[in-house]
């Protein structure tokens, strides 16, 4: 976490500013110029900027021009506490993210019926703003980037720490909250919640961010609309070579997988020449957008190989707990989705390999026990492989199974489990990682074992396929 300020200038300064000592900039444009200047070392192509609307997008605009990054609005809600909305209990943004937190919600007794009231109600108000500001567009795809979430000043914090949760949630591998003026309060809130934040001026005092700018006018959301269009078409004009061959090399959309009459969500990524595709089953509690499941199917894209991360329960159905730990449902589903993934055109040819977690692996277990499944690998990142319902002896797929070495009773689970399995079956301790491998760079470790455990069992189904094919012939 570093914290970027310029103090010592605040205080030269003071004597030329008046009594109050309030350091203001001319507006949002020349806000964005320092601010973009601040921000110089993210020029790269893993860089997306996040405009909160509406005061922030025109500095946003600065930022992106300046590092040469897209440029987006981050929509979020917070969800305030009943009758205390000022104390946010949680968060949501597009494409149905939600985050909770749970600590405020057992200390302020906020009952499930109160939660999902004031999360309808956000709700609307979210796809009100996503209407009036997207209009057709949809998000930018955040998987494995760097979130650069801008607004033109920061108070309390409290809507930009629920940007940077909601960020997360998208899959961003990192997140940085820039704003030309913050408060000392808020930017010390902002520690907890982004990987580093900058401000070019944190006063001393502050009061206001309005009082930050001789001119604040409001912001409206055609002027938001106006910026987003002009500089897509910049952008498209600047770099349009770069991105026509980009996207003739990499094929990746949204999609709807219709599995008995329960459509689920997914994103579905892969790269140019891809050897294979990696279904991935989340754990318990967790969907597509699980940011440790993001961060490994952008390694596995480097790795040449294609993702499909998508929800294997419907948002009514992950309120009933039970399902949540239905190892056979779960497994059905993620049969589903391989049977939809066999059933594409440009996907067909593709070996297929699963990537579970927690109880996901257990599923992903199962279903390559199912009938025609043919699953050529599979990885368990911290998986509870004794849920499989005592068909571990039925595994015919190459297992790897990715422990974290402070996770003790998981890691004597998946070396009996790895006993069990009538197949080529490794067990692997990352040193030093708890069970949802938050320690600093066991994460990376998991996501290389993947990649190398995939490439080689892809690479041998596909070479056992196209002999099988020549002796045919």
């Amino acid at each position: 976490m570093q914290v970027t300020v310029t103090l010592l200038e605040h205080f030269a300064l003071h004597a030329l500013l008046g009594d109050r000592g309030v350091m203001r900039f001319n507006d949002r444009d020349q806000a964005g110029h320092r601010l973009a200047a601040r921000l110089s070392a993210y020029a790269s192509d893993d860089a997306v900027v996040l405009g909160l609307p509406r005061g922030g997008v025109p500095v946003a605009e600065h930022v992106a021009k300046a590092l040469g990054a897209p440029l987006d609005v981050i929509l979020v809600r917070k969800l305030g506490v009943p009758h205390h909305p000022e104390l946010a209990m949680g968060a949501i943004g597009e494409d149905g993210i939600c985050t909770i937190n749970e600590e405020v919600i057992d200390l302020a007794h906020v009952t499930p019926s109160e939660l999902l009231e004031v999360e309808a109600k956000e709700r609307l108000e979210l796809e009100r703003r996503a209407q009036s500001l997207r209009s057709h567009r949809s998000m930018i795809d955040l998987t494995g980037k760097i979130a650069i979430i801008v607004d033109d000043g920061l108070a309390t914090g409290s809507t930009a720490i629920a940007s940077c949760e909601v960020a997360r949630a998208h899959g961003a591998k990192h997140v940085v909250m820039a704003v030309p003026v913050a408060s000392i309060d808020g930017a010390s809130r902002l520690k907890r919640y982004a990987d580093e934040f900058v401000s070019v001026e944190t006063p001393a005092r502050f009061d206001a961010v309005g009082l930050h700018y001789r001119n604040f006018e409001p912001v409206t959301d055609d002027e938001v609309v106006e910026i987003l269009d002009r500089y897509r078409v910049e952008s498209s004009n600047s770099r349009g070579s770069r991105e026509s061959q980009s996207s003739a090399t990499s094929w990746s959309q949204d999609i709807l997988i219709p599995l008995g009459g329960t459509p689920l969500p997914g994103r579905l990524e892969v790269p140019e020449h891809s050897i294979g595709i990696v279904l991935f089953a989340h754990g318990s509690g967790s969907s597509r957008h699980s940011p440790r499941n993001t961060y490994v199917a952008g390694v596995l894209h480097q790795f040449g190989i294609g993702t499909l991360l998508f929800d294997l329960l419907s948002r009514e159905e992950e309120r009933d707990r039970a399902n949540v730990f239905d190892i056979a449902l779960l497994a059905r589903r993620l049969h589903g989705a391989t049977e939809w993934a066999r059933s594409q055109p440009r996907l067909a040819a593709l070996p297929i390999g699963y990537f579970g977690a927690s109880t996901g692996a257990a599923a992903a277990l199962v279903a390559a026990t199912l009938p025609s499944s043919n699953i050529a690998a599979i990885v368990s990142r911290g998986g509870r492989p004794d849920l499989a319902n005592g068909r571990l002896g039925l595994v015919r797929s190459p297992t790897l199974l990715l422990v974290g070495g402070e996770d003790h009773v998981v890691i004597t689970l998946n070396e009996a489990a790895a006993t069990q399995l009538h197949c080529e079956a490794k067990v692997t301790i990352i040193p030093g990682a708890s069970h949802l491998f938050e320690e600093q760079g066991t994460l990376q470790l998991v996501a290389r074992e993947a990649g190398e455990w995939f490439v080689a069992h892809l690479n041998a189904a596909s070479s056992d396929s196209t002999e099988v094919q020549s002796s045919i012939r």
